[in-house]
């Protein structure tokens, strides 16, 4: 029965290691170097909506268009890729919205996560994703006050929408934005290239949070 119980806890490690492994990813080349993104499966339409826009090359040139310290990094206006010095971005996307793919609490804020950008409550009650414009998540390491009043917040949210224990612990121990959760499809994480996040997030920016030097996104491509 011991020998037993061994294979199946293998068995079940060896299927969680081979669904991480199927996970698409990709690779974001930026002028500050790559960042590796694996994309979760959970969240199949913007999955498939991201490697679409990956393949047919419309992130390339784009901008890192909104940077701010100890939150997020912001890119995926189309409207960046020819944007003037001092220009306010942040306004340009395509004709569609993803219907929101919220997945707590599989799914959630933590520092490296990935998710898409959208308009405001008043204007998109349904919470759905902009077509393109995505931010990857940095977050300060929160205080077990905030991380329990974030609880609360949530438990009020219904849905099934809670925050575990083990998202408490990464929200106090390693970072990320537990405000944000059940608002925002997260879609992604970084497996590779924290630490290119971490220098975007050193650089200066105007007062529309636009880095004074652009942080350009080379190319975005697809590991087959």
């Amino acid at each position: 029965m011991k020998h037993l119980a061994i294979s199946f806890i293998m068995a079940f490690a060896l299927a969680g290691a081979l669904q991480a492994a199927a996970r698409k990813a990709v690779v974001v080349q930026t002028t500050l170097g790559d960042i590796r993104i694996e994309l979760y499966d959970e969240t199949p339409a913007h999955r498939d909506n991201f490697l679409k826009l990956a393949r047919s090359h419309f992130y390339d040139s784009v901008l890192f268009h909104r940077v701010v310290r100890n939150f997020v990094v912001q890119a995926g206006d189309p409207g960046s890729k020819r944007a003037e010095p001092g220009q306010m971005l942040g306004g340009g996307t395509l004709d569609y919205r993803i219907p929101a793919e919220i997945r707590l609490p599989r799914l959630y804020h933590k520092r490296g996560a990935v998710a898409m950008a959208r308009e405001a409550d008043e204007a998109n009650p349904g919470r759905e994703s902009d077509a393109c414009q995505f931010y990857i998540v940095w977050g300060k390491r929160h205080s077990t006050a905030v991380v329990d009043e974030q609880r609360q917040r949530l438990d009020t949210l219904g849905g099934g929408a809670t925050m575990t224990d083990e998202m408490a612990s990464t929200y106090r121990k390693v970072g990320g934005l537990p405000q944000l959760d059940g608002l925002y499809t997260v879609f992604g994480e970084v497996t590779e290239g924290l630490d290119v996040v971490e220098r975007m997030l050193e650089a200066d920016t105007d007062d529309y949070d636009r880095p004074l030097d652009d942080i350009r996104i080379i190319a975005v491509r697809v590991e087959e």
